[in-house]
């Protein structure tokens, strides 16, 4: 396996972490009130997963 692949995979494997961290997150949200710390969380959560599948796209769009 090459490096490129090697790191496809290991993106894969982050953006699914990250997208059950979400999934988690979104599950515990409060209706009402949400807890400053929790709204942060979720932003930076959603930050990192955007990165990562922007990073995704670019070494998929090299792939050859």
């Amino acid at each position: 396996m090459n490096m490129k692949q090697e790191k496809i995979d290991q993106l894969r494997q982050h953006i699914a972490a990250l997208e059950a961290r979400l999934a988690d997150l979104h599950a515990r949200l409060p209706a009402h009130s949400i807890p400053p710390a929790m709204v942060a969380e979720l932003d930076e959560l959603d930050e990192q997963l955007e990165q990562a599948r922007a990073e995704m796209a670019a070494l998929k769009g090299t792939q050859n």
